[in-house]
């Protein structure tokens, strides 16, 4: 136990918790959006729901065990993007998604199926040298060859400088064919196996002779209607029949088809929907355009999948002066990268994400490690969610998603209206009770709870700028109890003072006596409020885990609020002869009793 002559120094306490106040609302002003509004969830401000429909290459249902491993993989993502509120459910063959607030893009990027491998590049041409040449009457051009100057690097990364931009790739005459290329050779043995999918992948397609570079296979008509839990058997089977032409036409093994049909074929599909996203074949090579739509690139078969990603992180690379995002391989995927940059320094890359180009970097120099960087358009918010869906692992299933729709509120701003009137009238009969029967010590607690309220809303803003948090009606209940286990600590400390008066102690020093009592019991009734509700958040979901997160930060809070604004206040009200005066600090009786035993004590040893 403290001495009561130990010295005290209530105003750095009290300094310390202003300068933290301070820096959190200039965060608050300052920072993002700088509005001092926290987000709101989907009970109290409405939401924006994306339906997901699962698609498979051969046109069957999608297993249930599929569809639940989908389910925990985006529910994952959405807890690796913070507390959003957010909700997932199964309903029949799709997955419903809602997100609050009117972005649907959030909820279609929950979905992506994320499958992730790294290809070596053939060839990459321009998307309007295509279409320029293809207007002509040309078919297309073989582009820049790997490792020509001009194609992106990998910045960041050891011994790897920043790269230039965008390669500048020559244009083939319409008048211009090579001569017939050789079939492409098998895929190596230890070439990387397809991710685990529950349906087998179809067999590679035998090689076929190239056809003339003026016909092309005439694609199937693609409905645009967005499939549904009724889907009837023949729109899977026209479904399937569409990802089967695109298998055959953009991953054939004969060169002559990819170069002169596939690559004129995607270049007039740029930005649109592509129906072979997610369900591409590693094993065999891929022609397929950018994320951004500008270019088309001819690639090899993968030697890495996104299953041998170990961690995915997103950042702001200083030296490149962009986003990037950073991933760490495991298992063979280390050494597999360290020997192939080391055998193709020079040559260009390609990072493919649900077969789309995200990144195209050039190999300066060996990378070992197994770490690298995943380059392209990226904000700081588009790297943290690309980070996050390849963190937590492809899916299962490939998806097709419809049209983002608003989610009206659930409970609504007058539920929330009604919620906080009966919180503050809770307050506000609290601090009644605290006037009356601690006195001026009440008016300690009401400026203790009003530093705690004002801190908690700060961060309520903070978080849900840099984490997502969103506040709903769970979370506010969280609030609640919050507040009510400070009041409680308050308490304690005071009936700890009231016992040392009654030992007839002083009221100037009962406080630093009482102080170290209740502290201890204060840190230990916290420590066990804040177990509670971490293990709650970790196991329960949905709003009870907003509901957990409220309840843990309060707690945290409480500890902060008693030892450096009430401590400090109650040290320096012991300090007045003003607040030693029982009219005052209402603890009359208890001096009163006080004065009783000294008095009994007193009778007893005269006797």
């Amino acid at each position: 136990m403290a001495s009561s002559t130990a010295p005290v120094h209530p105003y750095r306490y009290l300094s310390l918790f202003l300068v933290l106040l301070i820096g959190a609302f200039l965060l608050v002003f300052f920072t993002g959006d700088k509005q001092a509004q926290p987000k709101l969830g989907i009970d109290l401000q409405g939401g924006t729901r994306v339906t997901l429909t699962a698609r498979t290459p051969d046109g069957s249902a999608p297993t249930r065990e599929a569809l639940q491993q989908a389910q925990q993989i985006i529910t994952s993502r959405v807890d690796g993007l913070g507390v959003s509120g957010s909700e997932v459910i199964i309903d029949g063959d799709n997955l419903v998604i809602t997100v609050p607030g009117n972005d649907g893009n959030e909820a279609r990027n929950l979905g992506q199926t994320a499958r992730l491998f790294v290809r070596p590049v053939v060839q990459a041409i321009p998307v309007d040298q295509l279409r320029a040449a293809a207007e002509q009457g040309g078919a297309g051009a073989p582009g820049q060859q790997p490792g020509q100057p001009g194609a992106p690097g990998l910045p960041g990364m050891p011994g790897l400088p920043g790269m230039p931009g965008a390669p500048e790739i020559p244009g083939l005459p319409a008048e211009q064919v090579p001569p017939a290329a050789p079939a492409q050779p098998a895929p190596p043995a230890d070439a990387p196996a397809p991710q685990p999918r529950p349906y087998p992948l179809e067999p590679a397609p035998s090689p076929t002779p190239a056809p003339n570079p003026d016909e092309a296979p005439p694609a199937p008509d693609a409905p645009e209607a967005t499939e549904d839990a009724s889907t009837p058997p023949e729109a899977r089977k026209d479904l399937a029949g569409r990802i089967n032409f695109e298998k055959q036409l953009r991953q054939n093994a004969n060169q002559n088809i990819l170069m002169y049909l596939a690559v004129p074929y995607v270049a007039e599909r740029c930005g649109q929907e592509d129906v072979l996203a997610g369900n591409d074949d590693p094993a065999l090579p891929l022609v397929t355009c950018s994320t951004d739509h500008t270019t088309v690139y001819v690639l090899d078969p993968s030697i890495i999948s996104g299953e041998d990603i170990k961690n995915a992180t997103s950042g702001f690379d200083q030296q490149g002066g962009q986003y990037v995002v950073d991933l760490e391989f495991t298992g063979g995927a280390v050494d597999t990268w360290a020997n192939f940059t080391a055998a193709n320094v020079g040559t260009q890359t390609a990072f493919t994400l649900d077969s789309q180009v995200v990144s195209a970097p050039q190999i300066r120099q060996a990378i070992p490690g197994g770490r690298t960087q995943i380059t392209g358009d990226f904000n700081a918010t588009s790297s943290r969610e690309l980070a996050n869906v390849l963190k937590y692992g492809s899916l299962p299933l490939s998806f097709e998603s419809s049209e983002a729709e608003t989610v009206s509120a659930t409970l609504g701003l007058s539920s929330l209206r009604a919620g906080l009137i009966a919180g503050a009238v809770g307050l506000v009969l609290t601090l009644a009770y605290a006037l009356l029967y601690y006195r001026a010590l009440g008016v300690l607690v009401a400026l203790s709870l009003v530093a705690s309220g004002a801190f908690v809303y700060a961060l309520l803003v903070l978080l849900g700028r840099y984490i997502g948090y969103t506040l709903d009606l769970a979370g506010i209940a969280g609030l609640v109890i919050g507040i009510g286990m400070t009041a409680d600590s308050f308490v304690v400390f005071f009936e700890r003072i009231k016992d040392e008066i009654r030992e007839g102690r002083t009221f100037r020093s009962a406080v630093p006596r009482g102080w170290a009592r209740a502290r201890k019991t204060i840190l230990s009734g916290n420590a066990v409020s804040f177990i509670a509700a971490a293990v709650l958040y970790f196991l329960a979901v949905g709003q009870v885990k907003g509901f957990a997160f409220t309840l843990g930060l309060t707690t945290i809070l409480d500890v902060v609020v008693v030892f450096l604004v009430t401590w400090p206040l109650v040290y320096l009200a012991s300090k007045s002869a003003t607040m030693a005066k029982p009219a005052f600090n209402g603890l009359g009786a208890v001096q009163q009793i006080a004065r009783e035993r000294r008095a009994a004590a007193h009778s007893a040893g005269r006797g």
